[in-house]
């Protein structure tokens, strides 16, 4: 079976630094997988290397069993592939509807032509507005997105992410910085928005991690030290040594 997802002894060096070392991971269509690990474990080096940030040094990152090590980000994203940051990107100054209407133009097939307003893009309007309500956000619809809660433009860039149909969808810490009601929130988006796509996700809430994913992938000074179901990451004496601890107890002590 294929892949939505593979890497393949995948390798980054800066210089004589290895950040990723022969990373292997193997992610089903439709599946949900957390990626998490210590800080300088190399978490968004590989998020880097997978949506074409970055170039491996070595290896091969294969999208639906199609290398795509060395494309372009533009490039990984056409062919069913799109990332958020851990920073939100968005357009600050267009209104939530707008923001979600530029993100559905190329998938729909407008590509650099300025010879028609947006307005009369019934398709692109409507595709806009459906993302709207996906998102939680019709009451801010034409609301600038710069006047939106941190929690909303979230949201929104959730929104941007899967805008293009993308059925491999990657998200970078998407609750860092959220309060308990707002990731509970949260957490309920991202399996709406995801349903039937395969999501891979850096994150370090254990109680999203455990809360959301159907595996987890334990990255350690660059390599993936385990690739399991979060009851067997739990039992995994190595994965606590290495990483987890006190984080494991207390996620399991919240999920009773």
């Amino acid at each position: 079976m294929t892949c939505a997802l593979e890497l393949k002894n995948l390798c980054k060096s800066f210089g004589k630094t290895e950040i990723i070392r022969g990373a292997n991971l193997a992610v089903r269509a439709g599946e949900r997988v957390a990626i998490i690990g210590p800080n300088g474990a190399g978490k968004s080096t590989l998020f880097n290397l997978i949506s074409g940030r970055l170039a491996p040094t070595s290896g091969e990152v294969l999208l639906n069993g199609t290398r795509i090590d060395g494309k372009k980000p533009f490039e990984i994203n056409r062919l069913g592939l799109s990332r958020s940051f851990q920073i939100t990107n968005i357009f600050p100054r267009l209104s939530v509807f707008e923001n979600l209407r530029c993100a559905v133009l190329w998938s729909l097939g407008y590509r650099y032509t300025f010879l028609r307003f947006l307005s009369s893009l019934h398709d692109a309007n409507a595709r806009a507005d459906e993302l709207v309500a996906q998102v939680g956000l019709v009451a801010k619809r034409d609301v600038q997105a710069v006047n939106l809660t941190y929690a909303e433009q979230r949201a929104l860039e959730i929104g941007i992410t899967i805008a293009g149909g993308a059925q491999v969808i990657l998200l970078d810490e998407p609750t860092a910085g959220m309060s308990t009601t707002e990731t509970a929130h949260f957490i309920a988006l991202i399996r709406e928005v995801t349903e039937g796509k395969t999501l891979l996700t850096v994150e370090h809430d254990m109680g999203v991690v455990f809360g959301l994913a159907d595996r987890i992938a334990v990255v350690v000074y660059g390599e993936v030290i385990a690739f399991d179901t979060p009851e067997a990451i739990r039992a995994n004496a190595r994965v606590q040594e290495a990483y987890l601890g006190s984080s494991v107890a207390e996620a399991q002590e919240g999920a009773h």
